[in-house]
């Protein structure tokens, strides 16, 4: 009998230790067992928690000082969730979606302009003045 207690109890606490951590609702301490989040970060998310609760993952990552985009995937991967939502890499990062291209140089027309081309000493491809 009282292996089927200790058993249970076991497997209560293994429950709750992969159990979503809800930054909106968590202690300091519960912060601080996901990994990768210690008592500077759990105070700053505490503190910053006190103006107002997370909206979304964009909130909490915009708010709480030291997290980017790359660890919110790690925190939410380790069971950290903000009002109750795990983090969605696709939504947040611009790189996956293909029409987002930010870092492509549009011409005068708004279209994406082609490979720049080698400058030569003729001056053919080479827009410098002589």
């Amino acid at each position: 009998m009282l292996k089927k207690i200790l058993f249970i109890i076991a497997m209560l606490y293994a429950a709750a230790s992969f159990a979503a951590v809800d930054a909106n609702k968590a202690s300091a301490a519960e912060l601080e067992g996901i990994k990768g989040i210690g008592p500077s970060l759990s105070g700053k998310i505490v503190e910053e928690r006190k103006s107002g609760p997370f909206k979304d993952w964009d909130d909490f990552v915009r708010r709480v000082g030291g997290v980017g985009k790359k660890s919110a995937a790690k925190f939410s991967h380790e069971g950290l969730t903000v009002d109750g939502k795990k983090f969605d890499a696709a939504k947040a990062d611009p790189k996956a979606d293909p029409k987002a291209d930010h870092h492509a140089k549009k011409g005068a027309d708004g279209k994406k302009d082609a490979a720049p081309t080698a400058k030569t000493p003729g001056g053919t491809g080479s827009t410098a003045k002589n």
